[in-house]
């Protein structure tokens, strides 16, 4: 049933009818954490292998930015927004990070958008209004395994946090739409900030905050606390964060 609710809402999202210079194309990549898993070396915090069937995720609000000056995610606040473009706000829009396109990505959706450098973007996880997970913005499903132990987990998480990132960070630039042409966004999940990494330094920032797996090595389903985790980014650039 929550699969069917997450094609609709994938299938509704439209390129909007504003007269624009070009078509830009936004999507999301919770990286190969979400696709292939935590596996060795890359394992949890505290050591467990963890395979994902799916990784839901709730999104509302998503906005094509172009600052000036460019917005700077450590300092917070809004952005000096001289020109924006968004996604159909009239109902979130749920999508699995598994399930991608050869890239290795979901698209959120396309949008006719003015010419110029789209050099932020501004997004919120919130609570599903329908299907199975209606009233959790993250539900993680899976399968973890440690020292010959395996156990099957479902961990929900109704959190919402507001995300508003600088320009993307990788390895090539996004973002640059000129007339008639076509560009494209990324908004990422790191995983890692959630269940850690073993490959990392334990005192490391990210470890420090992580929760691991160990809370949930019963299995089943499980509530997790997401409130204070800095999940969302573009590529490796960072985002300002509200919770609540």
């Amino acid at each position: 049933m929550f699969g069917r609710i997450l094609k609709a809402a994938f299938f509704s999202t439209a390129l909007a009818s504003t007269a624009a210079a070009g078509e830009l194309s936004i999507f999301a990549n919770g990286e190969e954490l979400a696709t292939e898993g935590f596996l060795a070396p890359e394992l949890t915090r505290d050591g467990w292998q963890l395979n994902f069937s799916n990784v839901f995720v709730t999104l509302s609000g998503i906005t094509a930015i172009q600052a000036e000056p460019p917005y700077d995610a450590e300092a917070g606040g809004e952005p000096a927004t001289s020109v924006s473009a968004g996604l159909d706000p009239a109902a979130p829009l749920t999508i699995d990070l598994t399930e991608t396109d050869e890239d290795g990505r979901v698209l959120l959706g396309s949008i006719a958008a003015s010419a110029g450098h789209h050099n932020a973007i501004s997004w919120s996880v919130v609570p599903a209004t329908e299907g199975e997970w209606a009233g959790q913005s993250m539900v993680f499903v899976g399968t973890a395994t440690r020292d010959g132990q395996s156990v099957d987990f479902t961990l929900t998480s109704p959190d919402r946090h507001a995300y508003v990132c600088g320009e993307y960070v990788g390895d090539e630039r996004k973002g640059f739409l000129v007339e008639g042409g076509e560009a494209d966004l990324e908004i990422t999940f790191h995983l890692d900030h959630i269940f850690g990494r073993a490959d990392v330094d334990l005192d490391d920032p990210m470890n420090i905050d992580a929760i691991g797996f160990d809370p949930f090595a019963a299995g089943g389903t499980h509530a997790i606390d997401l409130s204070g985790l800095h999940i969302g980014h573009v590529g490796e650039g960072h985002c300002a964060v509200v919770f609540g």
